[in-house]
């Protein structure tokens, strides 16, 4: 009889261990597609553009992880374009510390701006990020303010405004364009800027005319999809507002091209387009206004906001006051504006359901960031103070194994005792448990604890645009992206990139020794197959990380070590758990012999 239940369970572990390498091997090996799908082209840089060079069609490129343009044909036309559309001639400089760039005259489009707070790539010598590029460009992205007239000339995107003398748009110095058409209306655009990101335009006509006329006035952002970020499951890119007082991530580029208009329900809070560190939204006055999203063609798509009919009297003026959001997401930015009357505007960074405990964990990184001045550091503090937070647990948690092992030579006799009734038998061992004052789940308590802090920080490594190209030390110098130097081409000096599950770099192989020691100092399990499973979980956990942002692998790196340290010490504070743990690992390895 026990030869048979020895036989049958060794049959069960033998299973078990095949279906935990089979999972692994899964898991290692789908990774892969996971990562370039959700991050695909993450550790590559953006195409540097050759002269013999002959590209793939630029529909071919793939979005990247943080947007703009990938193919090569593409930007050396955006860098060419560029030179021929901003011709200062028929231009007013835009001159604020958020955004620096022009106004276009002809349409009073705002088609030229770029951030003064985040350059466009990791070298600082690569310029500012462009937020906006003229219509016609591969990175297409404008604003435009307007008339719809009925029965009356009204300007349209070929108008030439007119400014005055010598104007420059400023934070102290609005710029007013006027044009007038030959029926006695004339049309105002007065643009205003703050030392952030946005912008205000107030759209104005004065009727001087003999009859009253009819006006729709609208604002409108034009983008390609070039430029788009990767949309993925958690974290949107595309069109996207604030409607009825909720943030609408929906829908994506491909419905709005598939149904070519969706008109958005509701009261339209704002509305515009969403990357993962860039957004343009257009925030319409009290009057309110209705809104959609269309798609152009070629990969163009368009955001309006239409206000209603306004009938001018001779003698009359309308006015309507749109405000422009254009340049980072960055959180406190975003928060003071919806304090000042935007709604929900802090939400348009896509934090998802779990807001509530990453927007502290964010501004604690931020302000341990404030003290030490380096992100990486930050990132070790934040990882002391919650180790420190769970002390108290983890204790418990030993006294907790402490008392589990003490108990189980009872167990032992329950399970020998009542071996053909399974249901009696974890009945007398619930009860067991109750009579001893042991918790058996206690032992699970601060991994379970650690999760919200470690998907808290994975998404504020991925959505905060304050933690983009933010160093630590040494070859470390974007904790937000991968680990840039991989064993497998020996950190660089091979030309060859390793494929996501083989880019193995230093955090992850440490990520993996110290999960390796960590379990070393676990009490050894009795399961041969779980003996298997722990054995493997380390280098499994090395080879899944491998491809996430350097400064999550330093927040769980640092988690390993002083989990490693307070073993350590608790072990010194119960010397019978670690005797009885050197006790289970001998008899581990007895039965591993055996068998």
């Amino acid at each position: 009889m026990n030869d048979n239940r020895d036989a049958f369970v060794d049959k069960s572990n033998t299973r078990n261990l095949i279906l935990a390498v089979v999972l692994t091997a899964l898991l290692l090996f789908g990774w892969d597609a996971g990562v370039r799908y959700f991050y695909p082209q993450a550790n590559k840089p953006k195409p540097v553009v050759a002269a013999s060079a002959s590209p793939e069609p630029a529909a071919s490129a793939k979005p990247t992880r943080e947007g703009g343009l990938t193919n090569a044909a593409d930007i050396a036309a955006e860098a060419k374009d560029l030179k021929a559309a901003l011709n200062p001639a028929g231009r007013v400089p835009v001159v604020a510390p958020g955004l620096s760039g022009s106004l276009n005259l002809t349409g009073g489009v705002i088609d030229d701006l770029t951030t003064n707070r985040h350059t466009a790539t990791l070298d600082k010598a690569s310029g500012p990020q462009r937020i906006f590029s003229p219509a016609g460009t591969p990175a297409q992205h404008f604003a435009q303010f307007g008339f719809l007239g009925q029965g009356v000339a009204a300007p349209n995107a070929g108008t030439v405004w007119t400014a005055p003398q010598g104007a420059r748009l400023t934070p102290q110095s609005p710029v007013t364009l006027t044009w007038a058409n030959t029926t006695g209306q004339t049309f105002a655009l007065t643009y205003a800027i703050d030392a952030d990101y946005m912008l205000t335009v107030t759209q104005g006509v004065a009727n001087a005319g003999a009859a009253p006329v009819s006006l729709k006035p609208f604002a409108l952002i034009n983008r390609t999809d070039k430029t788009a970020s990767v949309d993925s499951y958690n974290v949107h890119s595309g069109p996207f507002g604030a409607f009825d007082g909720t943030v609408s991530f929906d829908p994506n580029y491909s419905d709005v091209k598939d149904a070519g208009q969706i008109s958005n329900a509701g009261k339209t809070n704002w509305v515009g387009f969403s990357d993962i560190y860039w957004m343009s939204a257009l925030i319409p006055d009290a009057a309110g206004a209705t809104s959609d999203f269309r798609a152009l063609g070629n990969g163009i798509f368009r955001a309006d906001l239409v206000y209603g009919d306004g009938n001018v009297a001779p003698g009359q003026q309308l006015t309507r006051t749109t405000r422009l959001f254009a340049g980072a997401k960055e959180s406190t930015v975003l928060d003071r504006y919806e304090a000042n009357g935007v709604p929900h505007f802090g939400l348009a960074i896509d934090w998802g359901w779990f807001r509530w405990f990453e927007k502290p964990i964010f501004w604690l990184l931020k302000s341990l960031f404030g003290l030490v001045g380096n992100f990486g550091v930050a990132i070790i503090l934040l990882t002391l103070i919650v180790r420190g937070v769970m002390f108290p647990i983890a204790q418990r948690q030993f006294a907790s194994m402490a008392a589990m092992r003490a108990i189980q030579p009872k167990m032992k006799a329950l399970q020998e005792r009542y071996k053909d009734d399974k249901a009696k038998q974890q009945e007398e061992i619930m009860k067991l448990y109750k009579t001893e004052g042991v918790n058996p789940l206690a032992g699970c308590l601060p991994i379970f604890l650690q999760i919200p802090v470690f998907f808290a920080l994975y998404k504020v490594l991925i959505l905060a645009v304050e933690m983009r190209h933010q160093p630590f030390a040494l070859w470390i110098k974007d904790l937000s992206a991968p680990d840039p130097l991989h064993i497998l081409n020996l950190f660089g000096l091979l030309n060859f990139t390793p494929p996501a599950f083989l880019g193995i770099g230093v955090l992850a192989l440490l990520l993996g020794i110290t999960m390796y020691f960590q379990f070393k100092l676990n009490p050894a399990q009795m399961d041969p197959a779980q003996q298997q499973v722990f054995a493997i979980m380390p280098w499994m956990m090395m080879f899944i990380m491998a491809p996430f942002a350097a400064g999550l692998l330093i927040y769980w790196i640092t988690s390993n070590v002083l989990t490693i340290a307070q073993q350590a010490y608790l072990y010194s504070r119960h010397p019978q758990l670690k005797a009885q743990a050197d006790k289970d690992a001998v008899d581990a390895k007895r039965a591993k012999a055996r068998g």
